[in-house]
């Protein structure tokens, strides 16, 4: 294998990401249920290749680019800091709504290592009784950690000493995210029928732009500004080389230093720490005075859209079908971990607003933000529910949430399941208790007519202005 295999596998996805976008603006029914271009992609990919049609020959490297590109991603999180912010909350009113929704986060993502592992542990087992222990952990890998976790974790237990987990981590995620787009609209379409919604009345406002995935002229924005002059160093490529340091960097000292104490740790952890490392120098420097980062993002949206390609178009089909049944189980269980929170306590711990906030944690939950955030904005195109404002103010929470992906593969594949499974299970329990204590807990408000609305007469306006907000978006 040369380097230029490696050009001609990314031409292959390349093309096929283009196709998909293609029919992603085209095709109303990918429209109706916003696929992304990237998904499509990699169906095309794993039917035109070598495990059905055999029209597109991939290098043997290619079930390797997921792994490798997923490190960037987590790099970026590092670059990209954090800061204070949050802001003064003005009432305890409003530290209720930060508190419930923070919380209610927690529920969604701590419940898919407590339940899913516990059945993992009885019922797959008793299915298959030869099944590896870190089976448990890639259901939450693929559903709320999305293709790029997926190959995170897969990639932490070939190491540890399991093949097979990156092709299931690679099902699952395909899994989510097909029940976050085909599920996120359905739901959106039950709950504006039972007036659950509070900004929108009516499914046909969403917008061209997020139907066809092409913003119209008028609504084009930069992805970000040039904070380097081209006569020395082009912008791209100043972010380019920040974040490649970093990924890098991070990999070489994994393999290099920290293998040799602690075998398994993954190296997008140890890049993650690089980057923050490295943030934590520079901030307050030239050096970050120079860092945008909308440009950061843009790159590791498109290190996720590849990995989402790759990932899909290199699953093993003999694995997944060796593994259909334990897969199923899991799936139908994974089912339950995001729509228990949506419909049972989004409502319990969210004041107003219930369903916005329920349907973007459900999105967050099935695949990655990006799948919330689109269902967020078919519901409250303005974001006069306030999620994405209480949703930035604990990100630490990310932080929490990568190293938890750090520990629980390796964690299970010594035997300690059931460790992870009390362990989240407490942290979702303890969850509840502050909600309850602090006030943040609605057990017998109505589901409907709960917006956020200050008056009726602001209610009265809510379609015309979602319908306006829609159209510009």
């Amino acid at each position: 294998m040369s380097v230029y295999d490696i050009l001609a596998d990314f031409a292959y996805a390349s093309a096929l990401i283009l196709v998909g976008q293609f029919l992603r603006s085209k095709v109303t029914f990918f429209q109706k249920f916003f696929i992304p271009a990237s998904m499509l992609a990699g169906f095309l990919g794993l039917l035109l290749g070598s495990q059905f049609l055999n029209v597109i020959h991939f290098s043997d490297a290619m079930s390797s680019y997921a792994g490798l590109l997923v490190i960037p991603v987590f790099a970026i999180i590092g670059l990209n800091g954090f800061s204070k912010g949050g802001g003064k909350e003005g009432s305890k009113e409003e530290l209720r709504r930060v508190s419930g929704n923070f919380f209610f986060r927690v529920i969604v993502f701590f419940i898919q290592f407590c339940l899913p592992i516990a059945v993992a542990l009885t019922v797959v087992k008793a299915l298959m009784p030869s099944i590896s222990d870190g089976f448990g952990v890639l259901l939450a890998s693929g559903f709320i950690g999305g293709h790029g976790t997926a190959a995170a974790v897969g990639s932490t237990l070939d190491t540890l000493g399991w093949a097979e987990g990156t092709d299931i981590g690679m099902t699952f995620a395909t899994i989510g995210i097909l029940a976050g787009v085909f599920g996120g609209v359905l739901l959106i379409k039950m709950a504006t029928r039972k007036g659950y919604t509070a900004y929108i009345k009516d499914f046909a406002y969403i917008s061209d732009d997020m139907k066809t995935g092409l913003i119209a002229p008028e609504h084009f924005k930069s992805m970000g500004n040039d904070t380097i002059s081209n006569v020395s160093l082009d912008t791209l490529g100043y972010h380019l080389s920040l974040v490649l340091v970093a990924s890098g960097f991070g990999y070489l000292i994994n393999t290099k230093l920290v293998a040799r104490w602690l075998p398994g740790v993954p190296s997008y952890t140890v890049a993650f720490l690089v980057a923050i490392l490295m943030f934590l120098v520079f901030r307050n420097t030239k050096v970050y005075e120079h860092v945008d980062k909308r440009i950061n993002s843009h790159i590791s949206g498109t290190c996720t859209d590849y990995v989402v390609f790759f990932g899909i178009a290199s699953i093993k089909i003999s694995v997944v079908v060796e593994y259909a049944v334990p897969i199923l189980v899991m799936a139908a269980v994974g089912m339950f971990c995001v729509l228990f929170p949506l419909l049972v306590l989004a409502p319990l711990f969210n004041k107003k607003s219930w369903f916005e906030r329920g349907i973007f944690c459900y999105g967050y939950g099935t695949g990655v933000f990006a799948i919330g955030f689109v269902l967020l904005r078919i519901v409250d195109p303005e974001n006069k529910s306030k999620t994405l404002e209480d949703t930035a103010m604990a990100p630490f929470l990310s932080f929490v949430e990568l190293f938890v992906w750090s520990l629980v593969p390796t964690m299970l594949m010594a035997g300690q399941g059931w460790t992870v499974v009390a362990v989240a299970s407490l942290v979702c329990v303890v969850s509840v208790i502050i909600n309850v204590v602090t006030g943040a807990f609605y057990p017998k408000l109505p589901l409907a007519g709960r917006g956020g609305y200050d008056d009726e007469e602001d209610a009265e306006e809510a379609v015309p202005a979602a319908k306006e907000a829609a159209a510009a978006v």
